[in-house]
C-alpha cells in the first residue's frame, strides 16, 4: 500500500512538472522579444510569391497609398507597428495570433512607384494561410477605399 501511494505522488510531480514545461513553453512563445534588426528589413519583392510560411505581394503606389495600407494595417486586430514610419517609407508591423499570441511580421516599403509586402511566420514552418489572408485582405481593403 505503502509503495503505491509513493508510485502516486511520484506520477502526480511528474504530471505537474510536465504541465509547468507546457505552460513555460507557451509563454515563452508569446513574450519572446521581437529584434527589430532582424525582423525590420529590405522585403526585396520582384515579384508575388506564396510559400510555405508567408506571402510576398508588390503592388503600384501612388502618393498616399503607404499611408492608407498604415492605416488599414494598424486597424487590424493584435496588431502594431514595430519599427519605421510612414515618413521612412520602410515599416514593420507584428499581428499576433488570438489564442497563443504567436507573432506574425510584415514588412512594408516603399521603392521606386512600389509597395512591396513581405508578410511571415516567427515559428513553426507552415502558417496555413493566414499571412496570405491577411495580406489579401488588406490589399482589398486598399483597393475599396482607392475606388470609393
Amino acid at each position: 500500500m505503502d509503495m503505491t501511494r509513493r508510485k502516486r505522488r511520484g506520477f502526480k510531480m511528474w504530471l505537474w512538472l510536465f504541465v509547468l514545461a507546457i505552460i513555460a513553453g507557451l509563454a515563452w512563445l508569446r513574450l519572446a522579444p521581437s529584434d527589430p534588426a532582424r525582423w525590420h528589413v529590405d522585403p526585396m519583392v520582384a515579384a508575388d510569391q506564396d510559400s510555405v510560411d508567408g506571402i510576398r505581394r508588390r503592388i503600384a503606389a501612388g502618393p498616399d497609398t503607404l499611408n492608407q495600407l498604415d492605416h488599414i494595417i494598424l486597424g487590424t486586430l493584435r496588431t502594431e507597428r514595430m519599427a519605421g514610419s510612414v515618413d521612412s517609407g520602410h515599416i514593420t508591423y507584428i499581428t499576433r495570433s488570438q489564442w497563443l499570441g504567436l507573432p506574425d511580421y510584415a514588412t512594408v516599403k516603399l521603392e521606386d512607384g512600389h509597395i512591396e509586402i513581405w508578410s511571415r511566420l516567427r515559428f513553426g514552418k507552415n502558417d496555413v494561410g493566414t499571412n496570405k489572408d491577411r495580406v489579401e485582405g488588406w490589399l482589398q481593403e486598399l483597393a475599396d477605399a482607392q475606388d470609393g
